[in-house]
């Protein structure tokens, strides 16, 4: 819709794996008189380091601002385990209900280089805001 800002990007790099998350309030799938919103979250991730990596595990952390946590873990990405080769990247989109008119996500992706290194690739927490509250990550 005209007038509104376009929604944040939040970044982090560990060891050449870079993440970048763009979030953003679905109005149409969101009930605020029922207590249901609804977040579209679009992850970027861009692979900047010399090896292949394997994206094989995903840990996310969601606290709404009533202070309910949700913990998700779960084998790949959107039904993939994306191979992400040097210098190639892979982008995918989900979503995130809450009960709350905000919160806040973040967690990590396990990933494993074809040479059999592991990493814990941090995602940056992100501000699940809506226009009926607004929350900040510290």
């Amino acid at each position: 819709m005209a007038g509104r800002p376009p929604p944040p990007v939040y970044e982090a790099d560990t060891q050449g794996v870079k993440i970048r998350v763009q979030p953003r309030f679905l109005h149409d799938e969101s009930r605020p008189a029922s207590g249901q919103y609804v977040w579209q979250y679009t992850v970027d991730i861009e692979n900047t380091s010399e090896r292949t990596w394997t994206l094989i595990m995903r840990h996310w952390e969601i606290v709404d601002s009533q202070g309910r946590r949700q913990i998700v873990d779960g084998e790949g990405v959107v039904g993939q385990q994306p191979v992400i080769e040097s210098g190639a990247s892979f982008r995918y989109s989900s979503g995130a209900p809450l009960a709350a008119p905000s919160g806040m996500m973040g967690g990590n992706y396990t990933m494993i280089s074809d040479g059999g290194e592991e990493i814990t690739a941090r995602i940056p927490t992100f501000s699940l805001d809506s226009p009926y509250e607004q929350s900040r990550p510290s």
